[in-house]
């Protein structure tokens, strides 16, 4: 299957202080850079979807950026959809600094054209829709919700066709269950960076 890789950078976040998560450090490495290097020998194509591509002038990857006004994730979705060449687009965001190449490598095994989103199904019922693959037929239905107003990113998910992988068939590439690991404040970031001192990541 035609899949590109993106990155959607573009998030606030508010509860670091307005900081752009994707330049934070962890371990001598920025989050972007963490995700970048697991991105390179999976995907031939790779964007970063974010707000300003003047910000990521550095990095010789084209910028999606966004083409709706609110900062959301859905919208951080849309510009990559919109953007890519490939049909399929499997999505991470900055927040995640810990994404195991060998999880993504078990989900894109799971990758059906069929399919309009490919998500992992955790244990405790709930999908985790910022390390899925969307097909570019979700953007008229993104379109609708963001013009909405309603940035649920599973809003539109009964509109599409969706795959549920449980996230035990996609364990054995993440040995330490990072994969889902979130940065959104201050805490988040020391727990990060003691993570990745222990576990050498």
């Amino acid at each position: 299957m035609d899949i590109a890789g993106i990155i959607l950078a573009g998030g606030l976040g508010t509860r670091m202080g307005h900081v752009k998560k994707a330049f934070l450090t962890i371990n001598g490495q920025t989050i972007l850079d963490r995700l970048i290097r697991v991105y390179c020998p999976l995907f031939p194509e790779i964007l970063i979807a974010a707000r300003d591509k003047k910000d990521y002038q550095t990095y010789d990857y084209p910028v999606a950026e966004d083409r709706f006004e609110a900062r959301s994730s859905l919208t951080g979705i849309h510009a990559g959809l919109s953007s890519m060449r490939a049909a399929h687009g499997f999505m991470a965001a900055c927040d995640g600094p810990f994404l195991q190449p060998g999880l993504v490598r078990a989900l894109l095994d799971q990758a059906d054209p069929g399919y309009d989103v490919i998500i992992p199904l955790k244990e405790d019922g709930y999908v985790e829709p910022l390390c899925a693959i969307y097909s570019k037929r979700c953007i008229p239905h993104i379109e609708a919700q963001l013009r909405q107003e309603n940035f649920r990113i599973i809003g539109f998910f009964d509109q599409v066709r969706v795959k549920k992988v449980p996230v035990d068939q996609l364990q054995s590439g993440d040995p330490h269950h990072v994969s889902f690991f979130n940065v959104n404040s201050p805490d988040d970031l020391r727990q990060a960076e003691r993570l990745a001192v222990e576990l050498g990541i």
